[in-house]
């Protein structure tokens, strides 16, 4: 996909690509930090159609839902040719001995030699979390490893 970064100048950048059906999507960052989402017009690329203004926290969120599921795709697709590694997902239940727990407190990778590759909160992706990384209850654990491992990191998340 060709993404086309436009400066412009007082105001920020325009980032857009064109999509099968012709049209224009992209986003303008603003040097105050706010976003916008648009959408050209159907046969005039250079026509804006709609614009959405977001916050730094609505662009996050919707980074995350549109990033997500394809770094969960891609992780799998990267492993599906590699005999003996796969990935899972795993929750984080709310009240769980991890919920509000550090990353480094499982010792997940020394107990199971599998490895947390992101976490998935609220459909932001925190991609190599460090062993500081504090977990939340509804966090979504994406782990790659063994089978073996993997049953592992799943025991672990759940029961501790």
């Amino acid at each position: 996909m060709n993404v086309e970064v436009t400066p412009l100048p007082g105001i920020g950048t325009r980032q857009d690509f064109v999509i099968r059906a012709g049209r224009r999507i992209g986003v303008i960052t603003y040097r105050d930090g706010k976003f916008e989402l648009i959408v050209s017009q159907e046969g005039d690329p250079d026509a804006c159609a709609s614009s959405i203004p977001l916050t730094p926290d609505e662009a996050s969120a919707l980074a995350g839902l549109l990033g997500a599921p394809q770094l969960v795709a891609h992780l799998g697709n990267q492993h599906r040719d590699v005999t003996g590694v796969d990935t899972r997902q795993i929750p984080v239940v709310p009240g769980s001995v991890f919920d509000g727990r550090t990353l480094g407190e499982t010792a997940l990778r020394t107990k199971t030699g599998a490895s947390i590759v992101a976490v998935v909160r609220a459909g932001n992706v925190h991609a190599s979390p460090r062993p500081d990384f504090v977990f939340a209850g509804g966090d979504l654990v994406v782990v790659v490893g063994t089978a073996e491992g993997l049953e592992a990191a799943t025991d672990i998340l759940a029961s501790g």
